[in-house]
């Protein structure tokens, strides 16, 4: 079997602990390969009268990984590509993508015929996780390259998405 370098490298941030070593994965292997790197913040643009109403219909926020907000996007953005820097890669793209995460990945690894997507998870036991699926389970069936997840160091219950920042 031949191994091949990675020449484009696509991973998922969204502010959350995780997010920064699984940048940092990333950027190490793509300063490795030589690789682009592009990284994707999927986030939710909404009114205050449709973020009313989804949590009010729905019980609460079903949009898992999706930051909130295009300023807490920016920032997630911004710290993705400080750590990325920092392992030494080039980031040959930053994209903010307002949509669900999974579909941003797929999407954004397609149109850069990626050869990797690196993302972010945790186990999920939560009821919904099992009946909805994760952004990680949805990536693995319709990526159509490598997709490599990053675990947290520490087990953790449920990471924090950033939302709402105000702009600074």
């Amino acid at each position: 079997m031949t191994m091949k370098d990675y020449r484009t490298i696509v991973v998922g941030t969204d502010g959350s602990d995780l997010a920064a070593p699984t940048v940092a994965r990333a950027a190490w292997l793509a300063r490795r390969d030589h690789a682009d790197l592009v990284i994707i913040c999927a986030f939710a643009e909404l009114s205050r009268r449709d973020e009313a109403k989804n949590v009010a219909t729905l019980g609460g926020d079903t949009r898992s990984g999706q930051v909130l907000g295009r300023a807490a996007a920016d920032l997630a953005l911004a710290r993705a590509g400080e750590v990325a820097r920092a392992q030494g890669a080039t980031v040959s793209a930053a994209l903010l993508i307002d949509g669900e995460p999974a579909q941003a990945l797929v999407k954004a690894a397609e149109d850069r015929s990626a050869d990797l997507i690196v993302m972010g998870a945790v186990h999920d036991r939560s009821l919904a996780g099992r009946l909805l699926g994760t952004t990680a389970e949805e990536v693995t069936k319709k990526a159509t390259c490598d997709v490599l997840i990053v675990r947290p160091v520490d087990p953790v219950d449920e990471l924090e998405v950033p939302e709402g920042v105000s702009p600074s």
